[in-house]
């Protein structure tokens, strides 16, 4: 994961290595614990169906990670459009879930240019929109 990291934006394997993958197995630790808390502790909290989360920055496994963990682990379906110049570590991250038994259709990952985004945000069919990056 912090190889594709560092060749696909640009960054030191180190950094990738030693900062971003120790936080992102956090972050999967920390919304694991909702899954299993949600029906409990979390009263009244409902999936929303079909998140869109789309990530425009040329670092993408945190802002990745922060938008599909909470996602996922309250239930829902994700849809996720990685930034176009950096797909390698959400493709990766997609198929890491298949292995780990995530069913068919509830991670999915649009490689695409910025109209991709847009239209996606736009359908009927997306109950909610995650943005980490610019907003335009």
């Amino acid at each position: 994961m912090a190889l594709l990291e560092s060749l696909g934006t640009g960054k030191p394997i180190g950094e990738a290595r030693d900062r971003d993958l120790p936080l992102v197995v956090r972050h999967f630790y920390h919304h694991a614990g909702w899954a299993q808390l949600m029906g409990t502790e979390m009263g009244g909290w409902k999936p929303l169906g079909v998140v869109a989360a789309v990530v425009t920055w040329n670092s993408p496994l945190l802002p990745l990670v922060w938008k599909i963990c909470p996602a996922l682990a309250m239930g829902n379906t994700v849809v996720l459009v990685p930034p176009p110049r950096a797909p390698l570590s959400a493709l990766l991250l997609a198929e890491l879930g298949a292995q780990a038994g995530l069913p068919p259709g509830v991670l999915n990952v649009l490689t695409g240019e910025g109209a991709l985004a847009e239209g996606l945000a736009a359908h009927p069919g997306v109950d909610a929109v995650a943005v980490a990056g610019s907003v335009e």
